[in-house]
């Protein structure tokens, strides 16, 4: 290829003739716009995720089998509470080789329809909490299906599900796969069984997995469940054979939350021109106050005069920049926060409760922070705090991560909690901390997130991204726990340092005695006299203490 410059400074390529010679192999020929458009294909959500997997948190055998028990736990613990049945889970895994591991859940929950199980089971991006503005653990409509098709990719196994609404129906069974081509279901075996339940769910999936103890395990995560869940019941064998029952703290389910509208301060514009164009033929006052949590007709008319648009005219035909320039207006109102019966904490109590039940310590403190909002959506930080006692006194502080009632165990240090319990200052607060990490000593920190939207770093659900609105609810409790922790270890150092000057005197005592009496002449008795006095005054002094 040649160039040179042109008239008018515009510099030409020319390309060079091709010279082969004999016997030689002619270059291959590129390709063109025409040969790659014929390459091009819509991709499938189920092909990309299983091509991707890790994504999900299927990336290694351990964390593969953790997560796919998370995602069918949380499924059933929503389901429980949604129905108003306190849940009951069975939770079993067994190894049927090296490798391969078969998990099951079943729970006492309202049961599935059953024109809906294999979409539920068997398509990625299916459910009915993506768009509902309230208080869950699930989100997306990924996470079972997802560990179906990680079961389906390593064992090549179908997922079973069996599934029960009433005593006076029937239960049925599928055997469920994934076209991953199409993110559809396929049914491999569908028919009614005998089941003994008379309401539930029950999903079993065989997959490539390994089990260990220890932390981030399976054991951790059913105990972390359990104390984040103290209204559950849950009944748990690993595949050693060992049955671990974890009875309900609480015979009251947790308050339900109630589903709440958008609020105007988080939204943004391509949402909001989307929701005013395809919210009926209402007027742009009518959709404000009917789309829209904390829009009075008073706050309406304010938006609209500020916007310079027509509150009467059609929402439908709002163009993109009238959009924008009421967004602007939005911006410029003061609207009420929105409103927090979208949550449901678990309340200090219940913390306490499990946080005693947990670990035998010295001492405990919960708190609960005001309901706050992040990009117009509701959150609520609780914090509890274990120390002393028996917890591990040379090894860093433990660290438990509840977003929803549902525990985090990867990506620690990529998490907001994370961030917030290491940016504060430990050292003032009478323990030891190394530079940029926990805290040194016998603590154990359990922070919890209750929101209707929770910013996960990913979609496997395992960290919480670091907006500084949370973080900075979550450091105030942090530091709350914390002054109170400070109080009760100052006040056992002067305890201590008493008793320390106590036991000197006590030491000394009798030759302070036997001084006494020489110097003022006494008899043996009346030294044992004044020996005995200065004992019973010692001892006194300690019981006060």
């Amino acid at each position: 290829m040649k160039s040179k410059l042109g008239d008018q400074g515009v510099l030409q390529f020319e390309a060079e003739p091709v010279v082969v010679a004999s016997g030689a192999v002619r270059p291959a020929r590129r390709a063109t716009a025409e040969s790659m458009a014929q390459k091009q294909r819509e991709i499938s959500i189920s092909e990309f995720f299983s091509k991707n997997r890790h994504l999900l948190g299927f990336d290694n055998p351990q964390k593969a089998l953790l997560t796919a028990i998370k995602e069918a736990v949380d499924n059933s613990l929503d389901a429980c509470e949604e129905a108003g049945i306190l849940p009951e889970l069975k939770i079993i895994i067994r190894q049927i080789s090296e490798t391969r591991f078969v998990m099951s859940v079943e729970d006492n929950g309202p049961g599935i329809v059953k024109q809906q199980i294999p979409k539920i089971f068997g398509k990625l991006l299916y459910g009915s909490k993506f768009h509902t503005m309230k208080q869950s653990r699930g989100q997306q409509g990924i996470g079972i299906s997802a560990a179906g098709m990680y079961g389906q990719l390593t064992s090549g196994k179908p997922t079973c599900i069996r599934s029960r609404t009433g005593s006076d129906k029937p239960a049925h069974y599928y055997e469920i796969r994934i076209d991953t081509n199409k993110n559809a279901p396929t049914i491999v075996k569908d028919e009614k069984v005998d089941w003994d339940p008379p309401h539930g769910t029950r999903v079993e999936i065989e997959m490539e997995a390994t089990f260990k103890k220890g932390r981030r395990s399976v054991d951790d995560y059913i105990q972390q469940t359990a104390l984040a869940n103290p209204h559950a019941t849950i009944h748990y064998v690993n595949p050693l054979g060992e049955i671990c029952d974890f009875e309900r703290a609480a015979a009251e389910l947790p308050v339900e939350p109630k589903e709440i509208k958008p609020h105007p301060y988080g939204v943004e514009l391509g949402m909001l021109h989307k929701i005013m164009t395809s919210s009926g033929s209402g007027s742009i006052h009518k959709i404000l106050q009917k789309e829209f949590s904390r829009v009075s007709d008073r706050v309406a008319e304010e938006i609209i005069q500020k916007s310079g648009l027509r509150g009467d005219r059609r929402s439908r035909d709002m163009s993109m920049p009238e959009a924008e320039s009421l967004l602007k207006a939005i911006q410029r109102v003061k609207i009420m926060a929105p409103p927090t019966s979208c949550l449901s904490p678990i309340g200090e109590k219940l913390i306490l409760d499990g946080l005693k039940a947990r670990f035998k310590a010295d001492f405990y403190t919960v708190t609960s922070r005001s309901p706050a909002v992040y990009r117009g959506n509701p959150f609520q930080i609780e914090v509890g705090l274990a120390y002393g006692g028996e917890l591990p006194s040379e090894e860093s502080m433990e660290l438990f991560r509840i977003a929803n009632r549902a525990p985090l165990q990867y990506q620690q240090s990529g998490c907001a909690i994370f961030r917030a319990a290491v940016t504060t200052d430990w050292r003032s607060y009478g323990l030891q901390q190394p530079k940029g990490a926990l805290p040194v000593g016998p603590v154990a920190l359990f922070v919890h997130m209750a929101s209707v939207w929770v910013p996960f770093t990913s979609e496997s659900k395992e960290a919480i991204a670091h907006y500084p609105e949370i973080i900075k609810e979550m450091r105030l409790g942090i530091q709350e726990c914390a002054r109170r922790l400070s109080a009760h270890v100052r006040h056992h150092r002067r305890q201590a340092d008493e008793f320390k000057k106590l036991s000197y005197i006590e030491k000394f005592i009798p030759h302070i005695g036997i001084a006494l009496g020489d110097i003022l002449s006494l008899s043996r008795e009346k030294q044992k006299e004044i020996v005995e006095v200065l004992t019973d005054t010692l001892q006194r002094s300690r019981q006060a203490d």
